[in-house]
């Protein structure tokens, strides 16, 4: 049944189509480029069609090549996991976990303890340095959490955490709120006017008058550095229900008129289908879950 498939040549592709590089696959599977590139072009005449468009730097996946691709890469992966499953004894289990800065921080790591008693063989790497991955092409990262509201079609949705955006104050600022133009505090973010926008909505609604009044806004690039400041009591921040759930859990803030809020975004674990199969990965996706239920 599976005589005529060209097991090697696949496997070739599979790394090359992964990293969009040649060199890279060769570095990989430990052979010479040009016998990636001399595999890539037998398969390409196997099939008929062309799988990569040579560029001057690197190559690119053709849309036959992208749907190879995607069907390659999940095959390997249950393969791999099979074989896993059949070890005797089986390593402890890893995964790594990309998302922001401030979500690790605020929400994650602080909750990772959970995580650990139910599964202490499993270990999750945090990658949150906040650049851009594509989980098609970079098979380090097993789980995305993305935080807007795109919808992403050629990924497994895993599960999704809504928020809310209110105010929050130290006790000895929200004491002290109502009696005068408070000093504000933001987050800007260098792609996103959602804190600028939020601030108004959440003005409107309050019918206050803070910004048309010339309130100090103190902004910050990251939502942990706000927090922080509210916390030292700079002034009054505009806040996620899900970054500033601890802190007012721990009494360090208080929400301010909490019948006030306006309608945020939401946070979603992704990954490439197949890999909620890895059992690290399917063991994270659910205790995320229940996490989030």
């Amino acid at each position: 049944m599976f005589a005529s498939l060209p097991i090697a040549a696949l496997r070739v592709f599979e790394s090359a189509a992964r990293h969009l590089s040649f060199k890279a696959a060769a570095a990989e599977l430990s052979v010479t480029p040009a016998a990636v590139s001399h595999q890539v072009r037998g398969l390409e005449s196997c099939l008929g069609v062309a799988l990569f468009t040579r560029l001057p730097r690197g190559v690119a996946l053709t849309v036959e090549g992208e749907r190879l691709f995607h069907r390659m890469h999940g095959a390997l992966l249950d393969v791999a996991q099979a074989i896993d499953e059949l070890l005797p004894q089986p390593a402890a289990g890893s995964l790594t976990v990309t998302t922001t800065m401030s979500f690790a921080a605020l929400w994650l790591v602080p909750r990772l303890g959970r995580f650990y008693q139910a599964h202490p063989d499993v270990h999750v790497r945090i990658d949150s340095d906040g650049a851009p991955v594509d989980l098609h092409q970079d098979a380090r990262i097993d789980v995305a959490i993305r935080y807007g509201t795109s919808a992403w079609p050629s990924l497994l949705n895993a599960c999704r955490l809504g928020e809310t955006f209110g105010v929050y104050g130290s006790p000895a600022r929200i004491a002290t709120a109502g009696q005068e133009t408070p000093e504000l505090i933001t987050v800007r973010w260098t792609d996103s006017t959602l804190y600028d926008d939020g601030w108004q909505a959440w003005c409107d609604a309050a019918g206050v008058r803070w910004l048309q009044e010339g309130a100090t806004m103190r902004a910050y690039d990251e939502e942990s550095y706000a927090l922080q400041a509210a916390v030292a009591g700079q002034g009054l921040v505009l806040a996620s229900s899900i970054m500033v759930s601890d802190s007012v859990r721990n009494g360090l803030l208080l929400p301010y008129r909490p019948d006030i809020t306006v309608a945020g975004a939401a946070y979603t674990a992704l990954c490439v289908p197949g890999r909620e199969r890895h059992p690290p990965v399917r063991a994270f996706l659910a205790w995320l879950a229940r996490e989030w239920a």
